[in-house]
């Protein structure tokens, strides 16, 4: 999977992007498991794409649900048995 993002918020520590081979577009953060450092890819559609790139508030709210873990469903990479926390 190749990762390209076309948005990143430093300050919030996010970015928006498409993973290149399935078009699939998503939000990602870094997490941290104590071992490693990663990011975490969760699958959005092409309009939640648009608005997050428009509207900070709103994809904030997102990234903040997917780092207290309430949509684990939209993971496109499951993670390991040594899960990290959002960074």
């Amino acid at each position: 999977m190749t990762f390209s993002h076309t948005y990143v918020n430093r300050e919030e520590m996010f970015s928006l992007g498409v993973e290149e081979t399935s078009g699939q577009f998503y939000v990602s953060f870094p997490v941290s498991s104590g071992f490693a450092d990663y990011e975490e890819y969760y699958a959005i559609d092409a309009h939640m794409s648009e608005r997050f790139h428009h509207d900070l508030a709103s994809a904030l709210q997102f990234v903040n649900r997917c780092r207290r873990r309430e949509l684990d469903e939209l993971l496109i990479q499951k993670p390991g048995w040594n899960r990290g926390s959002a960074i």
